[in-house]
């Protein structure tokens, strides 16, 4: 067994231990770029998965979709980002952008620096490090700060966890799971109380900000580590480029659920209004493909697609490439290797719950 078919054999269980049905499924049917099962059409290829963003009509609200599980957690709380049209949607976007561009994110990265080496200091001493509990403090303390929340990092952390969390149950396939709707409510109820009784828009920027950095960091950390990339880590030159690479295969956002909103096609597959789509953005960015290397990446083009595509891009790619770019350069001179990784079965997005690694002896 290779070093990346170990990164690549441990990865694959956070997908198995948490969704092992819908991954099965996708795993099953990717050898066409889009394949329709009934009313789901599921998007796999590259082009395809572009298409079907930036010219099939989507419904932000349906059920099923990430703006649907938002608009019912958050019922009466006035707009929210996933839940606008025209607009309102392109203005809500476009200031959440502004704070996440270079600038906002040096401003972020001041805060989340401060705490990567008391937070990797114990490998020096022999101890071992939770890289998960790492990435929730991270989390918790980028989310606060880009709300301009005075909310404890790790609190804030797991009520956003939280209320991502119950927001899926709430909304997965099959028949109704009793109080689930009720339980989200309650939970993003405690996430806004926590920010002060921000509007949703705050809670949903804090679900977004610590949900996929708690997916993220961690997976890329273990197969760094599993894969032994560390010597690309510590090479400040290539590490902007693994810390993308990495980011592509694990994609911490592997399937993004939509519904079309009007007809259209997508690589000639006819799609209709009401149609739901599984985009799945791991295997449209090559991630069971090709592994990962910051000296011969899949390029920019592949790496970007894990955040979307044309419109429906994700603002935070910056933030969640320098954030990672920061770790791995913490973790470089430790060269650590995984000693325990625990699958977070809860969690709304893949990931560990628990992840420690000791440095290299």
């Amino acid at each position: 067994m290779t070093s990346h078919d170990r990164a690549r054999r441990r990865d694959r269980r956070v997908y198995l231990r948490s969704h092992p049905l819908l991954f099965g499924l996708l795993a099953a049917t990717r050898g066409r770029a889009v394949r329709r099962i009934g009313g789901t059409v599921l998007v796999h290829g590259a082009d395809a998965y572009r298409e079907a963003l930036t010219r099939i009509p989507l419904d932000r609200t349906a059920a099923g979709t990430t703006g649907g599980a938002a608009r019912e957690a958050l019922r009466g709380a006035g707009g929210v980002l996933f839940d606008q049209e025209g607009g309102g949607h392109r203005a809500g976007r476009r200031s959440l952008a502004e704070g996440l561009g270079a600038a906002g994110v040096e401003g972020l990265r001041a805060r989340w620096r401060p705490l990567l080496e008391p937070g990797c200091a114990p490998l020096g001493r022999g101890a071992e490090v939770d890289v998960a509990a790492l990435a929730r403090e991270l989390a918790g303390t980028v989310a606060g700060a880009l709300l301009e929340s005075g909310a404890e990092p790790r609190a804030l952390a797991r009520a956003a966890a939280d209320a991502a969390a119950a927001s899926v149950r709430s909304h997965l396939p099959g028949p109704p799971r009793p109080g689930a709707a009720a339980a989200a409510a309650r939970a993003a109820g405690r996430l806004r109380g926590l920010l002060g009784g921000g509007d949703a828009l705050d809670a949903m920027v804090a679900v977004a900000a610590v949900n996929t950095t708690v997916a993220a960091v961690p997976r890329a950390v273990a197969w760094c580590a599993d894969a032994g990339l560390w010597g690309q880590a510590a090479d400040a030159g290539v590490r902007p480029r693994l810390a993308q690479e990495l980011l592509r295969v694990t994609a911490a956002s592997p399937v993004l659920p939509r519904v079309a909103a009007g007809a259209g096609t997508v690589e000639g597959c006819p799609v209709r209004g009401g149609d739901r789509l599984l985009l799945v953005a791991r295997h449209a960015a090559g991630a069971h493909r090709r592994d990962p290397d910051g000296r011969d990446p899949a390029g920019p083009g592949a790496a970007r697609l894990v955040f979307g595509a044309g419109p429906h891009v994700c603002p935070g790619a910056r933030l969640a490439t320098v954030l990672l770019e920061d770790v791995l350069e913490a973790l470089a001179p430790y060269r650590p290797v995984v000693t325990r990784s625990r699958v977070d079965r809860r969690a709304a997005l893949p990931g560990w719950r628990v992840l420690t690694v000791e440095a290299s002896r």
